[in-house]
């Protein structure tokens, strides 16, 4: 079954003529009908120094989403990754994640996907504004998967990206709303989950997963620094465990000791993930 969002997203995306930030330039891209229009912005504020390319799409009776781009140098087409973050929000770590994978031969985006944030995760980021997107839906709901499936669309209708070769990364809330949107879409091709919760429901519907997934999980992840009941290290092993049972592609990597927001603050598990995220989306997404 799919989403009638799928419909929304299709038909139209825009961009806001009158930007929170001075309007950079404005390029059009899309079919015949004009869609989707994509405009650069300038930089939020304190992230100049993040280099990357800031842009601001408008979505019909959604909200609006910032999203920083960022490209390898060399020239593409490229696979496509979008990076959906946790429920401390936008941050300034989710845009080095992904410069750090364009380094690596991708094309990484990282959306606000909702506005603000909550949680004790938030002492662990450098947060974005972003007032005017979403706020923040349950990662199963329908809102989670309207806009999910909308900036699905954006990645797929980039210049420089192969719209068949798109993997998602969800961090925590956006680990959740990757994971549900794969059993309603068959768009994506790879999937990695950093502390994503694992609710029971989701180990009986193990069958219905058809994309490699790679799991990265603390083994002390717990509410103190972000987490919650869903991510305890033992829900993440009873998952990979049913979709092994199944014989669906799973990778899981544990990382001893580690919190929730272990990847954004411990240089050491930061520099493992993102060597065995980028291997996996090139094993999965270069062919």
């Amino acid at each position: 079954m799919r989403f009638t969002a799928r419909l929304l997203a299709s038909a139209f995306v825009a961009i806001l003529a009158l930007p929170i930030w001075q309007v950079k330039a404005e390029t059009t891209q899309g079919s015949a009908n004009g869609v989707p229009v994509m405009s650069d912005v300038g930089a939020p504020p304190g992230t100049d120094a993040l280099a990357v390319q800031w842009t601001r799409v408008a979505v019909p009776n959604m909200g609006v989403f910032l999203i920083a781009v960022a490209r390898p140098s060399s020239a593409g087409p490229f696979p496509s990754v979008l990076i959906l973050h946790g429920s401390h929000g936008f941050a300034q770590e989710y845009v080095r994640l992904a410069k750090d994978l364009a380094q690596e031969g991708l094309v990484a985006l990282a959306p606000c996907w909702f506005q603000g944030g909550s949680g004790t995760g938030a002492q662990f980021i450098t947060p974005i504004s972003c007032p005017e997107a979403p706020p923040m839906p349950n990662p199963s709901s329908p809102e989670a998967m309207q806009i999910v499936d909308a900036l699905m669309h954006v990645v797929r209708t980039l210049p420089g990206t192969r719209a068949d070769h798109v993997g998602l990364l969800g961090h925590s809330r956006g680990g959740g709303a990757a994971l549900n949107y794969i059993l309603k879409f068959d768009n994506v091709q790879a999937v990695v989950l950093n502390s994503s919760g694992y609710p029971p429901k989701m180990t009986e519907v193990v069958s219905q997963i058809n994309v490699p997934i790679l799991m990265l999980h603390g083994t002390a992840d717990s509410p103190e620094d972000g987490g919650s009941p869903l991510t305890n290290v033992q829900m993440a092993h009873e998952f990979e465990a049913k979709m092994k049972a199944a014989g669906k592609p799973v990778e899981a990597v544990y990382y001893e000791g580690g919190r929730h927001n272990g990847i954004f603050t411990d240089a050491t598990q930061y520099r493992d993930e993102l060597q065995k995220i980028r291997s996996f989306f090139l094993k999965y997404l270069s062919n």
